[in-house]
């Protein structure tokens, strides 16, 4: 079993924004197979599916990002998953270009706050993570109005391709090819 958590914030102020590319994967996902995330649960709103034919709980921690690692802890020794292999986070990365992947089997928080909380938690950096691009902070703009800003138009474009390939990176992850997923979109957008 797989859990799938996508990170960002409740409330509808935060729908759209940046910080949110997450949920954004996470409600693609459940569209795409027909899984409803309306369960609350472990702190977190989660939809039980199946997808490449491997039992998934799909989550959206409400606990605001900052605090996402209350929440997937909770998940991780509920389910007994193996972090190391059966978890797999979805966020925001403001060095990505938008919707750009970059796909990792650990790593640091990278001074992400969800990540962060997330490693606090689970007390270490190894699990598998799918960063989605949402563009580099112009330089005189504070950091929170950024994440927390929405996306014109334009960009949206962007990030809808990276949706789709974050769901296509997903499928691969949960038919145990991390190895095949990082290969097939780590390197992609550079080569543009």
């Amino acid at each position: 079993m797989y859990i799938i958590a996508g990170l960002g914030n409740p409330d509808r102020q935060y729908e759209g924004t940046r910080h949110n590319a997450g949920f954004d994967v996470i409600d693609r996902i459940a569209e795409k197979y027909n899984i409803a995330v309306d369960t609350k649960k472990h702190r977190a709103l989660i939809g039980k599916g199946i997808i490449e034919g491997e039992k998934v709980i799909l989550a959206k921690p409400q606990t605001y990002m900052n605090l996402s690692g209350e929440s997937i802890l909770s998940l991780v020794d509920y389910y007994k998953i193996d972090t190391d292999e059966e978890l797999i986070i979805i966020y925001d990365d403001i060095s990505l270009g938008v919707g750009q992947l970059r796909i990792r089997a650990k790593g640091s928080a990278g001074g992400h706050n969800g990540i962060k909380n997330i490693i606090a938690h689970l007390g270490g950096q190894v699990f598998p993570r799918i960063k989605v691009g949402v563009g580099e902070k112009p330089s005189k703009m504070d950091l929170a109005d950024y994440v927390l800003g929405h996306f014109s138009k334009e960009d949206k474009e962007e990030m809808e391709e990276g949706y789709k390939e974050a769901i296509s990176a997903v499928e691969m992850m949960v038919q145990g090819d991390i190895q095949k997923a990082m290969n097939e979109y780590n390197r992609k957008k550079k080569e543009e």
